[in-house]
């Protein structure tokens, strides 16, 4: 305690103790900005394959969540945030009564999901309907029958490449006061800079 005592005060009248504040704030305000990089949003392709039935073609990560929706016909649209609020909404009332294809042990979907379903089972899904993630993501039904709602495995695949890889790279760019190296047993000074 004595030592704890002496090195506070040596801190105070030194302006270490400000640098310490200074470094420790500057890592805090790098963490938020990591966590802010990592919630950002997603672009999603979705196209109908059958009528009524969907799978995810594309999804990437964005700087906004942008879900457009290729028809049968040809026609292509961008679904506007009332329309993805019903359908989650309504995609919540069906995982809540155990009807959604998302949480059936043995869902028929080779022809594609319900549009709700599809949405639900992309990244955007997750970023969207956050408040029911709850039901999902803890449940292995939902963690098997998402892959479903995507084309094909190599595009679930790339998919979830892309979206770890913008997480890695958001979570790699460290800064703040000391920098991002890591103090070795060669290098001298008091923080191993």
């Amino acid at each position: 305690m004595k030592h704890i005592k002496k090195l506070s005060t040596i801190a105070t009248a030194t302006g270490l103790g400000a640098l310490l504040v200074t470094g420790i704030t500057g890592c805090t305000a790098n963490t938020q900005k990591e966590e802010q990089a990592q919630a950002k949003g997603a672009f999603v392709i979705i196209e109908e394959t059958a009528p009524g039935k969907y799978k995810i073609k594309d999804e990437f990560p964005a700087d906004e969540t942008r879900i457009v929706l290729k028809k049968l016909d040809g026609t292509e649209s961008i679904l506007n945030q009332a329309q993805l609020d019903a359908l989650i909404k309504e995609e919540s009332a069906k995982i809540d009564d155990g009807t959604s294809n998302l949480t059936k042990e043995s869902p028929q979907v080779s022809q594609g999901m319900g549009l709700g379903e599809t949405i639900m089972a992309s990244m955007a899904g997750a970023m969207l309907g956050a408040w029911i993630g709850n039901k999902l993501f803890g449940n292995q039904n939902y963690q098997n029958n998402r892959k479903a709602g995507y084309k094909s495995p190599s595009t679930y695949s790339k998919s979830k490449n892309s979206f770890n890889k913008s997480r890695k790279s958001t979570s790699s760019k460290k800064g703040g006061f000391f920098g991002n190296k890591k103090p070795s047993r060669k290098s001298g000074g008091f923080f191993g800079g």
